[in-house]
């Protein structure tokens, strides 16, 4: 028998979301749209019943049917009588739905809207692309550069808004943020939001969720999405005061099912199940129940890593879809994509910055090296930032503005890298470690010498090359006339150079 819960009819409130989240006021009011674009957001919005716990006690989901194909997201309570399934179409046509509830009000709402194919310069989820490399849905390229704002969400309007003008004239189009806020050094202050309801410090009821956090979180991820950017979210992390970490299995469990029913419906979701996982201390069959989760009840299939501290996870497991390091030894990328056979992304290796302890002191001449030493391994390389600040305003922490000389240096690269074929340019380990070589054998080549060695190998094919000097720090590029082919020898006038050969 199924179970009712309070005594409203049934009432469906309609809405087709193209681009992301709207406010309340517009759910009630706005005229429901019958179209909904490819890769947008779908959402429907049911009345139901507040007494009691929703969150814990009302089952709600959809089925959503486009021919043979059917996709079920789970629905979440919003508060206020509120409940809310998001689903994100993939495939232009005519869809169908209806929902399913253990209560009679919520259960068997059906209707139908059409997805239409995507606009301009939307390309869907990001997704793994032959083995080692990333592409969004439609197939366009994604080479990641990301940055790293652990808590830019939990600082207040004035500064979160600072940040999203900073990030739309960056490089960066992936950002590692967290859900929960972080106590860390240069990170003290309360957060305008907690993601349960109760009261700081500890005082949380773990079954129940304050819908303003949510609301808030996911405006920023929308509000990245819209800039282009990869929302990275990290879910669990060991920098903690208000007892997030502590939760236990099951409350942890619960949080995850929220958290998909909510966002997973945005396009440029990635789930980070942990920034340094190890120093959280939980057992290794909870980590691989809470990633076998979320492969399950995610219907599409968002990308999915892990970030280490010193003890590794094994990214080789089928649910880990890429390899999330925090590292700084490029010459390890080798090793790591033919262990794991998985994109390698160094979500970390230090930041530019000035602050007294060591992983926060980087140069921004390294931290322009890394990138290029990174992908042209083949590997992708995510930034930070933290400078000192008087109010403990760092980049790495809270957003901001950026200080720093690296990201217009990264732009630069990542400008050139784009400009090639480079989903077709595999990396050549056999040169000296400080060389490092991207090449489509025959067609073109972009090398990077981290100092001034000499580079000699066999240019093949029966035409010359165009050659082009880049001084990476400098961001000058300068012709060199043609050359080859057959034997090229090349030694750069200093550390830190490049050399393009295109054909």
């Amino acid at each position: 028998m199924r179970r009712r819960v309070g005594r409203k009819s049934r009432c469906a409130v309609l809405v087709l979301l193209a681009t992301g989240v709207v406010s309340t006021a517009a759910w009630a009011s706005g005229a429901p749209s019958r179209s909904v674009e490819q890769w947008g957001i779908f959402e429907l919005a049911l009345q139901g019943p507040s007494e009691g716990n929703p969150f814990a006690e009302v089952q709600l989901k959809a089925e959503f049917r486009r021919g043979d194909r059917v996709l079920t997201p789970e629905g979440f309570y919003d508060g206020d009588g509120v409940y809310r399934i998001r689903f994100m179409p993939d495939e232009p046509g005519a869809w169908t739905y209806v929902t399913k509830s253990n209560v009679t009000e919520l259960d068997g709402t059906k209707g139908e809207f059409v997805c239409v194919k995507a606009g301009p310069g939307h390309h869907g989820p990001a997704q793994v692309c032959d083995t080692f490399r990333l592409a969004y849905a439609d197939g366009t390229p994604h080479f990641s550069v990301g940055t790293t704002c652990y808590a830019w969400v939990h600082q207040g309007d004035a500064m979160e808004e600072q940040t999203l003008a900073t990030l739309r004239s960056s490089p960066f189009n992936k950002i590692r943020m967290c859900v929960f806020p972080k106590a860390y050094a240069y990170n003290s202050n309360e957060p305008p939001y907690y993601p349960y309801e109760g009261k700081p410090l500890k005082d949380w009821d773990f079954q129940r969720f304050n819908p303003a956090f949510w609301r808030h979180f996911e405006t920023r991820v929308g509000q990245l999405r819209d800039l282009g950017i990869e929302a990275d979210i990290i879910i669990f992390h060991p920098y903690d005061r208000w007892g997030f970490k502590s939760m236990g299995h099951e409350n942890n469990l619960f949080l995850l099912r929220y958290l998909v029913a909510r966002l997973a419906a945005y396009r440029n979701v990635w789930w980070s199940f942990a920034n340094e996982y190890d120093l959280l201390k939980w057992p290794m069959e909870d980590w691989d129940q809470y990633m076998k989760l979320v492969q399950e009840i995610d219907p599409y299939h968002h990308l999915r890593g892990i970030h280490n501290c010193r003890g590794w996870y094994d990214h080789s497991k089928p649910w880990v879809t890429h390899c999330s390091i925090q590292d700084r030894d490029f010459t390890k990328a080798q090793e790591y994509r033919d262990k794991y056979h998985k994109p390698v992304v160094y979500d970390e290796c230090r930041y530019e910055g000035d602050i007294p302890q060591s992983w926060g002191s980087l140069s921004a001449q390294q931290m322009m090296r890394n990138f290029w030493m990174g992908s042209l391994a083949g590997c992708y390389v995510g930034h930070g930032e933290t400078f000192k600040h008087p109010q403990d305003l760092l980049w790495w922490a809270k957003g901001g503005v950026l200080r720093g000389q690296s990201p217009a240096r990264i732009q630069f690269m990542k400008d050139i890298v784009e400009a090639l074929p480079y989903q077709r340019m595999e990396p050549d380990f056999s040169r000296h470690p400080d060389v490092c070589v991207l090449a489509k054998r025959g067609e073109c080549y972009l090398m990077y010498f981290a100092e001034a060695k000499p580079l000699a190998f066999n240019l093949p094919g029966d035409g010359p090359y165009k050659m082009d000097a880049i001084d990476p720090w400098e961001m000058k590029i300068q012709s060199m006339g043609s050359t080859g082919p057959g034997q090229f020898r090349f030694t750069p006038p200093k550390p830190d150079y490049a050399i393009r050969l295109t054909r």
